[in-house]
């Protein structure tokens, strides 16, 4: 999948979900660099994204990213 592909599909998943986390990119798109699509989508199409930091059941923590709503 391109890069562009990772940026539309990622997009797509946002709009859809609100949310997104570097296991579900890895899982749906092949995507290992989540955060740089990321970067991608806030500053070359302007979208509001954040990101907040989770704790799974083992203990271990990761980032999810989700869309602001204005």
């Amino acid at each position: 999948m391109a890069k562009d592909s990772y940026i539309d599909k990622t997009k797509e998943i946002l709009e859809k979900n609100g949310k997104i986390t570097s296991w579900d990119a890895i899982q749906k798109m092949g995507n290992t660099r989540l955060s740089a699509t990321i970067y991608n989508l806030r500053h070359l199409y302007g979208m509001n994204i954040g990101m907040r930091m989770k704790t799974a059941v083992n203990g271990k923590r990761f980032g999810e990213y989700y869309l602001i709503e204005e």
